[in-house]
């Protein structure tokens, strides 16, 4: 089993993180505590494969507590889950080694991605001593708009193609599926399908709308290829 531990001071973020890293095969979430000081103290007397990391947290926060992680030599991987939205620390985050980064709110199947994608990597680097260019490719994402191998099984590469360009043209906008949808006269459904493979693959991120009433609407912008 990898060993996660979520770092979270929002008690009911963190309660349903560990539900959501729980529903995949293969984790187990060995502890919950509210902030980098707490957790500094928890990977020093547990064995962590894995930490769910916000950034936002009182006395230590998000980046500060990897900082000082890595100045421990402390080589636990980390998937930031956080509301920060500023460059500046999604780039420290990366650069201190954080294998992914997901912006509050986001889809389950999003989390549910990145452990999966987690799961290949630990296959990969832990599986055997010496690995193939291929193997270093899929954990890298280098081989990832490779649509001839990878695109999914009832996508079309000239519908994607159509999609992908109307997307383009509006690149600074966040645009419901209704309005792709009338435009390039598909249905939303179809459409709601490439968008998420695009997001997939890095194309498209996805933004979480919650109105008063009804269910949240999703916005889609394109990030490029």
């Amino acid at each position: 089993m990898i060993k996660v531990l979520i770092v979270e001071d929002d008690p009911m973020v963190a309660e349903l993180n560990k539900r959501y890293v729980e529903s995949v095969d293969g984790f187990s979430v060995v502890g919950i505590v509210s902030d980098g000081e707490e957790a500094m103290d928890f990977c020093k007397k547990n064995k962590i494969d894995l930490i769910i990391l916000d950034i936002y947290m009182p006395r230590l926060d998000g980046i500060k507590f990897l900082k000082e992680l890595r100045k421990k030599f402390m080589m636990i991987d980390v998937i930031l889950v956080t509301a920060s939205r500023e460059t500046q620390n999604i780039d420290a985050a990366l650069k201190l080694g954080a294998v992914d980064y997901l912006i509050k709110p986001f889809e389950y199947e999003r989390l549910k991605k990145a452990l999966e994608n987690y799961v290949e990597r630990c296959k990969v680097l832990h599986g055997t001593k010496a690995v193939k260019q291929e193997e270093i490719d899929v954990i890298t994402k280098a081989c990832k708009k490779s649509e001839n191998n990878s695109l999914k099984k009832g996508l079309h590469k000239k519908t994607l193609q159509r999609i992908r360009e109307f997307m383009k043209k509006h690149q600074n906008e966040y645009l419901t599926s209704e309005i792709i949808a009338e435009d390039i006269a598909l249905s939303k459904v179809t459409i709601r399908r490439y968008l998420e493979y695009m997001e997939s693959i890095g194309e498209v991120e996805i933004e979480v709308e919650y109105g008063s009433v009804g269910r949240p609407s999703h916005l889609y912008r394109y990030i490029g290829e």
